[in-house]
């Protein structure tokens, strides 16, 4: 059993050149996975469209994640992600998720909310950008 989280998920996902995006998704997140970002759904298509996205514009991050509990096939956190555009930028996002866990471990379904703490006002949608 695969048994994901947050902090892996993200870093295989966005700052895990040596992976694609789909090889990413497949470890950490179920086939017929959703997402709710900041009242936004997206299926799996969607979400694999918002991830190639991001590599486009960031160039290297990390996850801190402050708070993680699991119940079972609950899950939630808070954390930050901590990315460096590839012009140079800054970003900070605050996440808060509340998730499902398929009974294999990985993702089914990602419910959050964004708080940019640190980033220009085009930055503000990052957590949802296609």
């Amino acid at each position: 059993m695969n048994r994901t989280g947050i902090a892996a998920a993200i870093t295989d996902l966005v700052f895990n050149s040596a992976i694609t995006v789909e090889e990413a998704a497949d470890l950490h997140f179920t086939p017929d996975y959703r997402q709710r970002t900041d009242g936004e759904w997206a299926d799996r298509a969607g979400f694999i469209e918002h991830i190639s996205h991001l590599r486009t514009v960031v160039a290297e991050g990390f996850v801190e994640v402050h708070d993680e509990l699991r119940d079972g096939t609950k899950y939630a956190d808070r954390h930050t992600v901590h990315a460096t555009k590839k012009d140079g930028s800054s970003v900070r996002l605050e996440v808060y998720v509340f998730a499902d866990l398929a009974p294999d471990g990985r993702f089914s379904r990602v419910e959050e909310t964004t708080l940019m703490l640190q980033g220009s006002e085009a930055d503000r949608d990052l957590g949802s950008a296609r």
